[in-house]
């Protein structure tokens, strides 16, 4: 369904376990998107009652067979929009973190046709983030990397809240085009194939119960396979 911009838009959330929050998240989106911008949710093997919150929401949703991780159902959600023809795809997490109230702000800058994909930061304006010290180090870290890398500053290349145009996800979709959680290693491909960034403030707010991803020994893991992922991207020739 078209939008007041003539264009087709759609929010996707991957989800996983979570129950005690979707059904807010689906009413957030609600009240700030209008009835012509689509929700999709990729319940990636939900083992609680995720699929019945969701039914009872009345909104679009592809189950997987198991939990195949967030890269795989955001890829999912890609192919997805492709195959249905939309103009624009904006991903959100599940969790509440993301405040919908944001959506408006990515809607209205993809629009405008200059950049593939926008980035919603935490750390820009009076955006403000209370993380733990040692993943605000790691994200900052990363950042700064990527930015010498491209050669142009981005403040928050571990945001998952982000919007992208048709042309960016045709390039996703392809099987060769795989991450386990699209972060510094995903942007640094999209920018080396050629496509433009633009970074929006953003509002990321507490997340309350779930697991978090990066608990545990988790971290370290991540920065070592981030690092090793990013120097193999290095040594692959630019394309698009």
């Amino acid at each position: 369904m078209t939008n007041r911009y003539g264009k087709k838009f759609l929010v996707l959330i991957p989800a996983f376990n979570e129950e005690e929050r979707i059904s807010e998240v689906i009413s957030e989106c609600r009240k700030y998107l209008s009835n012509e911008t689509d929700l999709l949710i990729i319940n990636d093997g939900s083992s609680d009652g995720t699929l019945a919150v969701c039914q009872r929401e009345g909104i679009n949703v592809i189950n997987t067979p198991f939990n195949q991780g967030v890269g795989n159902a955001l890829q999912t959600g890609f192919r997805y929009a492709i195959e249905n023809n939309y103009d624009f795809l904006i991903n959100i997490d599940a969790d509440g973190q993301h405040d919908p109230n944001d959506l408006p702000k990515f809607i209205d800058k993809l629009n405008e046709g200059k950049v593939d994909i926008v980035i919603g930061s935490r750390f820009l304006e009076n955006s403000k983030y209370d993380g733990s010290k040692i993943r605000i180090i790691g994200i900052k870290f990363f950042s700064k990397l990527v930015s010498l890398l491209i050669r142009e500053k981005i403040t928050d290349v571990t945001s998952g809240y982000r919007g992208m145009n048709r042309a960016a996800l045709n390039f996703t979709i392809v099987d060769t085009f795989n991450f386990d959680y699209p972060d510094a290693d995903f942007l640094l491909t999209l920018h080396r194939a050629g496509f433009r960034f633009c970074e929006i403030p953003v509002t990321m707010r507490k997340r309350y119960g779930g697991k978090s991803q990066h608990r545990g020994l988790k971290p370290l893991y991540y920065i070592f396979k981030m690092l090793l992922s990013i120097f193999i991207i290095l040594l692959r020739k630019k394309h698009r």
